[in-house]
């Protein structure tokens, strides 16, 4: 039964001021000094300090990718530097990777990262490290507050786990590790640009000697750990002198204001100087023991990583590593804080012949379109291929409909040509169709045993508390699904780069992004392969004109203009899929449209909520471009 008006007003009137009153008492309640420094005891006093090695290395285990990156180092002078290099297509070799170098690290290892989740890939690894600062390897992890870790009492043992191990978090909420509902409103409501604001940065660096960078969180979702729904990722493996870049980096944001060592945290704080203790640290749970058995098995074969890692280093020259400072959104004028943007956006627009461009969400900034469409104008245009995600692979709908309400510019303003990626895309089924069953053999899509191909899997992005809240658009067709989530750009297969930033107006002006620049044609050749393989037909629509009356392209045109009301439904391009027997071709190709069917705007997208959605943000959504 409904309530009277008044009485719903009067209910409503009392929630906005229980918010308010929530922004009030929240904002304001730092951690004292005098409760600070009494958790900063309970934690010098509780925290064990007994190593598990006397050995001079911290018994660190011998390792190939640590030989290489000395070598590297050693062969380095300041005018010609030398580094190896190793793309990270493959999520297990991206996850054995990281164990390897951990188990191999003899001094330090400092970690930075967006997402931690405490699943399989986020215990496996954390349980990796504070294994390392038992041996006595100083360890330091500074994680983005909103989705990382998140249980005050997780927190609490880690404070205490080791005098090695040392966890800060970046820009918490309120001051806490968990934002309940009413402080993530809260945070809206009262303090949106410094709550809107993330570290973005991803980075694994192993005694200021080798590090590696790219798009991938810790969950499951990023190492293909995921059932149900995995990211299609990459990061790169650098050592040499740019791990010295990287360093610099790490310690700017480890120091930074924003960056809170877990005392200072009202929630944690709370229950260190409580009486009772949750106790030591368990031992990790599993929900998949054995694939995690095999990945800790691999990490410590040497025959393993020469034959998966190694063989695919390359030793090159030049390699720059860029990150924004955590002052980017404190000083937004500062030109040195967009310093990983600024040089990304120069890179493309230098490009003579080609960019290759991918990208989970494409929704450029106002530079970037300025830079495309400058490229398009010129006498001799460059291609530019670019790599996204569509509605049945995304779980980030609402940034889908931004993407979708400016296809046009994109396709005539910018000449790109865009493909979007399938849902059950058959290049990372294939490679992936282990990943789910550790019962058994793998098996192909025809229901035959499939052999892994280490080498060119790839590893979505969704948070402990945002897996469900993230969930992608219901399909008409069932199976594992996957989700494009690599940030890489080649430009005129001359160098290359691979880090966190997706190109759009968030990773310019609001999250710190960090990243690799590659100047090797190798390097460059590889990557591009990578990225034009998830083209292909088997793994993406391809994006084109529409065949429609000049009435219908009239209507669609002056509706695309409009900032709000934007409902006329036929738009100016659509999915096409290519027929059987067809030799794949350009858009621009003249017998593209004989060899290309549509497949409707939103292929293999079922009838529901989030499909409206996504036409209502086209629709009314423009003014939240940035913010999304």
């Amino acid at each position: 039964m409904l309530l009277p008006y008044h009485a719903r007003m009067r209910q409503r009137g009392i929630a906005v001021s229980l918010l308010f009153a929530a922004i009030l008492m929240l904002s304001g309640c730092s951690v004292s000094p005098s409760r600070v420094h009494r958790a900063d005891v309970v934690v010098a006093t509780d925290s064990p300090r007994q190593l598990d090695c006397d050995r001079y290395d911290h018994c660190a285990i011998d390792s190939a990718l640590i030989d290489a990156g000395q070598q590297a180092m050693a062969d380095s002078t300041p005018d010609q530097p030398v580094h190896v290099v190793t793309l990270l297509n493959d999520s297990e070799a991206a996850m054995v990777a990281r164990l390897n170098l951990i188990r191999a690290a003899q001094h330090s290892i400092d970690v930075q990262t967006y997402i931690w989740d405490q699943d399989d890939a986020g215990q496996l690894v954390l349980n990796e490290l504070i294994k390392a600062a038992r041996r006595g390897v100083k360890v330091r992890i500074l994680a983005d507050q909103l989705f990382s870790f998140g249980d005050p009492v997780l927190l609490e043992r880690l404070a205490t786990v080791h005098e090695n191990l040392e966890v800060r978090l970046y820009n918490p909420t309120f001051h806490e590790a968990q934002t309940s509902a009413v402080e993530f409103s809260a945070s809206i409501v009262c303090c949106f640009m410094t709550f809107n604001q993330r570290m973005h940065n991803k980075l694994l660096l192993v005694d200021n000697l080798i590090g590696i960078t790219g798009g991938r969180n810790y969950q499951d979702r990023y190492f293909d750990w995921d059932n149900d729904f995995d990211y299609v990722d990459r990061d790169v493996m650098v050592g040499g002198p740019a791990a010295h870049e990287m360093a610099r980096s790490f310690e700017t944001f480890w120091h930074h204001k924003r960056s809170t060592p877990l005392t200072q945290l009202r929630d944690v704080n709370r229950y260190l100087l409580d009486d009772i203790h949750p106790g030591p640290m368990p031992e990790p749970h599993y929900a998949h023991p054995q694939r995690v058995a095999r990945v800790m098995e691999e990490a410590s074969d040497p025959a393993w990583i020469d034959d998966v890692l190694v063989s695919d280093t390359l030793r090159t020259g030049r390699v720059d590593f860029f990150s924004d400072l955590p002052a980017k959104t404190d000083q937004p004028d500062k030109r040195s804080a967009h310093e990983f943007t600024t040089h990304l956006m120069r890179m493309v627009g230098a490009a003579q012949h080609e960019v290759v461009l991918q990208t989970p969400y494409l929704v450029l900034s106002d530079r970037a379109k300025a830079i495309f469409e400058r490229l398009h104008q010129g006498a001799s245009p460059p291609r530019i291929v670019v790599s996204t995600n569509s509605l049945a692979s995304t779980d980030a709908f609402a940034v889908y409909a931004l993407s979708y309400k400016h296809r046009k510019s994109y396709l005539k303003d910018f000449g790109f040509e865009i493909y979007e990626m399938k849902p059950h895309a058959a290049g990372p089924a294939e490679d992936n169709a282990d990943a789910a069953d550790d019962e058994g053999p793998p098996l192909s899509t025809d229901g035959t045993p499939a052999h892994r191909r280490v080498g060119t899997e790839r590893g979505l992005l969704a948070s402990r508390s945002g897996a469900r809240r993230n969930r992608p658009a219901p399909l008409t067709t069932p199976g594992r699904r996957f989700g494009l989530h690599a940030k890489s750009i080649v430009v005129d297969d001359d160098f290359a780069m691979v880090g966190s930033h997706n190109f759009d107006p968030r990773s310019d002006h609001y999250n710190t992004e960090a990243g690799v620049i590659v100047y090797d044609a190798r390097f460059a050749t590889e990557l591009r392969e990578s990225i034009l393989r998830d083209t292909q037909p088997e793994n993406a629509w391809v994006i084109a004109p529409r065949q429609q009356s000049s009435l219908s392209m009239a209507i669609g045109d002056f509706s695309a203009s409009l900032p709000i009301f934007d409902l006329w439904p036929y738009r100016y391009a659509t999915s096409y899929e290519l027929k059987a027997g067809c030799t794949p071709m350009r858009p621009s190709d003249p017998a593209f449209f004989s060899c290309y069917t549509p497949v409707g705007d939103f292929p293999d997208v079922d009838v529901s909520p989030k499909l409206i959605y996504t036409r209502l943000i086209t629709a009314f959504g423009a003014g939240v471009q940035g913010v999304l």
